[in-house]
């Protein structure tokens, strides 16, 4: 940012500089109290036969005014932003070692798990159904829900296929859809996942949580802390 003595006239600017060099002011910035002396030094010395105008006096401060204020400004959102990012860093930390429900298309399963999952309606929905396959695109199982109201509506899948079989361990996709105000439409869904860890991101970017089976996933994307 330029130097607020650049905006002074130049019948100011030579007093301006001397008086910084009496004062030095820690930021090296002509302060506010500064710039009214410099002003009251310009009316007294101006010439009687070409006093400057109200308006050119008033430009001055108005310049100044603009200066500081952007500085002052600028330092609030910076500590505005030192503030929050402190914040997110203090809540990601107290969720290492809980769950959270997490956006997602696929769920990984394991030999023993039963993955918790979750669906959300915009709207209440006359029929929802869930459709889980596997990797090569092959249809494991179909959940059938009926109506439900708006919102989001956990539920669990044990892991077996439409046979009652234990399907093998790996990552499967999910696919739902809802009949909302008469036309089926996708629907999201979420699996719930463990808190391994957080890293702390750096240029004021939101902490990250790595989550066990899922990888690294924004704070800001956490639908709900368990």
């Amino acid at each position: 940012m330029d130097n607020p003595i650049g905006l002074l006239p130049p019948g100011l600017e030579s007093l301006a500089i001397d008086r910084q060099k009496e004062t030095a002011a820690p930021s090296g910035d002509l302060q506010q109290e500064q710039f009214l002396e410099l002003m009251l030094t310009q009316l007294r010395n101006q010439d009687p036969l070409k006093p400057m105008e109200s308006g050119d006096f008033l430009g001055q401060i108005a310049q100044f005014g603009t200066v500081s204020g952007i500085t002052e400004l600028q330092q609030s959102f910076s500590s505005l932003a030192a503030s929050l990012q402190s914040s997110q860093a203090l809540q990601a930390s107290t969720m290492v070692g809980r769950s959270v429900l997490i956006e997602s298309g696929t769920v990984p399963l394991d030999p023993q798990s039963e993955p918790a999952l979750a669906f959300e309606l915009p709207s209440p929905a006359s029929d929802v159904r869930i459709v889980i396959g596997d990797e090569s695109g092959q249809v494991v199982r179909q959940l059938t829900f009926g109506a439900h109201d708006q919102g989001l509506v956990d539920f669990a899948w044990d892991g077996l296929d439409a046979s009652g079989v234990r399907v093998a361990p790996g990552r499967y996709m999910l696919e739902a859809t809802a009949i909302l105000d008469g036309t089926a439409q996708a629907i999201s869904t979420f699996v719930q996942a463990p808190v391994e860890s957080v890293t702390l991101s750096r240029g004021g970017q939101p902490p990250v949580l790595n989550l066990t089976d899922i990888g690294a996933v924004d704070l800001g994307s956490i639908k709900r802390v368990l």
